[in-house]
């Protein structure tokens, strides 16, 4: 069954329409509120939202139930609930809590103001900072704005409290370091923000920044991945796309350099999922095969090695899913419904229970993982309650 609960019932060729945007993802889960959330790694400002500062090597679970979609930023973390409300917990810093305050770290999940969120997205690191989606299709945001990455017009203009973009019919979001991609449902992709690597993606770089949406060229966009100052995209073709900083090679097209300021495609096809983290990329096919290129910190390839890879290189095993998460550690779900980690495990965040730095996948403990998040060495999974 396809359905969605905040939108209604559609007939089953506009879902496909739909999903085929990127404007919806199905994952086969028929009770979206049977979804427990859990949590570790690093918790220094409260950040895993267990009602603690204590740092943990696995799994904890978050207070609450009927989780969506999580995501983990520099010491915070947001998440949705599938009635539609926003909830935070962590650093407050630039006000990124989202009601109109500067302080009050909380080490348990806050409601934020506002209902009929949809989607968010955060910087996985060094900045403070959230797009939102909500189910009308509107896009929202709030936190620091120091190169104008929030898309309202203006520059070092912080924001306490959710405050809309401009412009209708966005479906897909991803926040970078200093800039942010947006989709709309006609299949064309947005940019804003810093552009010194050429990440914005219009064919500009140097000091020119854009604090408001500018058109990246091409059509048929259907999933947008960014971090740091890369960002890539994917089009409903199974053809993906990278631009932005490139000293690691982690746009994968076999080339090392400062950055690509128009998006230059990626080798191969059947690309089904994309993910980002610091100099690092991964991403899916449709056949179940995972790869990894870029930057290796501490095995963070997941190929038992310690070399740089500047095209696509294939991680061991099979049945990966597309849902992914990535930073200095490394995230995948395979279809049986395991999670799996490895690189960098200073503070736990690989989750095994162990501060051993892991060069190839290990598994989490437990099953029926439905979703995954990785930040600044802070982790979420989302299980699916039978």
């Amino acid at each position: 069954m396809i359905t969605n609960s905040r939108q209604g019932v559609f007939a089953l060729e506009d879902a496909y329409k739909k999903i085929a945007s990127g404007c919806w993802v199905y994952d086969g889960n028929n009770d979206p509120g049977a979804q427990t959330l859990w949590a570790w790694g690093r918790n220094d400002n409260g950040q895993l939202g267990v009602g603690n500062k204590i740092n943990t090597s696995s799994p904890v679970q978050v207070p609450g139930t009927a989780w969506g979609k999580v995501v983990s930023g520099s010491a915070f973390g947001h998440g949705l609930k599938s009635d539609g409300t926003l909830w935070f917990w962590g650093a407050n810093n630039s006000g990124v809590r989202g009601d109109s305050t500067n302080d009050n770290n909380v080490s348990s999940p806050v409601q934020i103001p506002g209902t009929a969120w949809s989607n968010i997205s955060v910087p996985e690191s060094d900045n403070f900072r959230i797009l939102a989606l909500k189910t009308d299709n509107t896009l929202w945001t709030w936190g620091d704005n120091t190169h104008g990455e929030l898309g309202l017009n203006d520059v070092n203009i912080r924001r306490s409290s959710p405050v809309q973009i401009p412009g209708a019919s966005w479906c897909a979001i991803a926040a970078g370091r200093n800039q942010a991609l947006a989709l709309k449902t006609n299949g064309t992709l947005w940019s804003w923000g810093r552009n010194y690597f050429g990440s914005i993606g219009n064919d500009t770089r140097g000091f020119y920044k854009s604090s408001s949406p500018v058109q990246i060229s091409g059509t048929s966009w259907t999933e947008v991945s960014s971090n740091y100052n890369s960002s890539f995209a994917r089009k409903t073709d199974g053809t993906l796309w990278g631009w932005g900083w490139n000293t690691a090679g982690q746009i994968g097209d076999n080339t090392v350099d400062l950055g690509k300021s128009t998006p230059v495609q990626i080798p191969g096809t059947a690309w089904n999922g994309v993910e980002t983290g610091s100099a690092i990329t991964m991403a899916t096919k449709t056949d179940g095969t995972l790869w990894q290129w870029g930057c290796t910190y501490r095995g963070s390839l997941g190929d038992n090695t310690n070399i740089r890879r500047s095209s696509p290189t294939q991680i061991p095993g099979t049945s990966w899913c597309s849902k992914l998460a990535l930073n200095m550690t490394a995230f995948a779900i395979k279809t049986d419904g395991t999670l799996w980690g490895w690189g960098y495990n200073g503070y736990g965040q690989v989750g095994d229970s162990t501060l051993i730095n892991r060069s190839s996948p290990v598994q989490i403990p437990g099953t029926s993982w439905s979703g995954i998040a990785s930040g600044h060495q802070t982790n979420f999974g989302r299980k699916s309650v039978p």
